[in-house]
């Protein structure tokens, strides 16, 4: 069934409801995009259940701060992130990579009409799918270090905003992937950009004076994210309210370029 079809049909009008039912169909019709989230899901769980196991089974004194928090269990976040994120670019590349970006744009001619709808349905997807993943990652380690009396619960300082906030902090890795999709419109220049955004950015930032570089590090997707994901204190990190602030901000420049970019070029 042709893009046109879905958001026009004859007689209808393009409206937000058809675009968004568009862009849904899309993503609900690929076997790669449930394959890949299930990977997601996998990632955070199944990290989760080893690391309450690991660390139920080690000496709790030798362990160090990050590895006793409450939020230990839900730290699988550091590898689905990149799951996330590339299926992110590839919900948008992926039209570019077939030519099919051309017949969605026929079909609504307010290119940013299309770039709403596809931010707002894979949000939403990655919302609802990875906090269940991030709460399952949670309650799944904590079997395992309640047994050994060093569990936690939702009410510990911190823990709930942690648990759930991984799940808010995927989603925006997810948004943003998919804005450098938008920039690059090509799926291995975005996945590069995203990766190293994410992980080499942090990296070389270390190399520079302690002065300099700590400030800049806190305002980086990653170290933001720490901040706010933690249910513990993290040294020379912003407060964890103001980490996702820094994050939403990030994507919004993201989504910023990638609207300019859009209304610009001719595909």
């Amino acid at each position: 069934m042709s893009v046109a079809r879905l958001a026009a049909p004859p007689g209808g009008k393009v409206t937000p409801g058809r675009i968004l039912n568009s862009e849904w169909i899309k993503f609900r019709t690929l076997r790669s995009s449930w394959l890949t989230l299930l990977g997601a899901v996998v990632a955070m769980v199944g990290t989760g259940l080893v690391v309450g196991y690991v660390t139920s089974t080690s000496d709790w004194a030798t362990l160090d701060g990050v590895a006793t928090f409450a939020s230990a269990t839900v730290r699988g976040y550091l590898l689905t992130q990149l799951i996330v994120g590339v299926l992110g670019v590839l919900f948008v590349t992926g039209e570019y990579g077939t030519g099919m970006i051309r017949s969605t744009f026929a079909a609504v001619p307010r290119r940013l009409h299309v770039l709403a709808a596809k931010t707002v349905v894979f949000s939403a997807v990655a919302l609802v799918s990875m906090t269940l993943a991030s709460f399952a990652a949670f309650f799944g380690g904590q079997i395992f270090l309640s047994a050994d009396g060093h569990g936690s619960s939702l009410s510990d300082p911190g823990a709930l905003r942690a648990v759930a906030g991984v799940g808010v902090y995927l989603m925006l890795v997810g948004a943003l992937g998919g804005a450098l999709g938008w920039i690059v419109r090509s799926t291995a220049g975005a996945i590069t950009a995203l990766v190293a955004l994410l992980l080499i950015l942090p990296v070389l930032v270390g190399f520079l004076p302690a002065s300099v570089g700590t400030d800049i590090a806190k305002f980086l997707p990653s170290d933001a994210a720490e901040a706010f994901v933690s249910s513990g204190p993290v040294a020379n990190a912003l407060a964890p309210w103001t980490g996702l602030g820094v994050l939403v901000l990030w994507v919004a420049l993201a989504l910023a370029a990638a609207t300019v970019l859009l209304r610009r070029r001719d595909t």
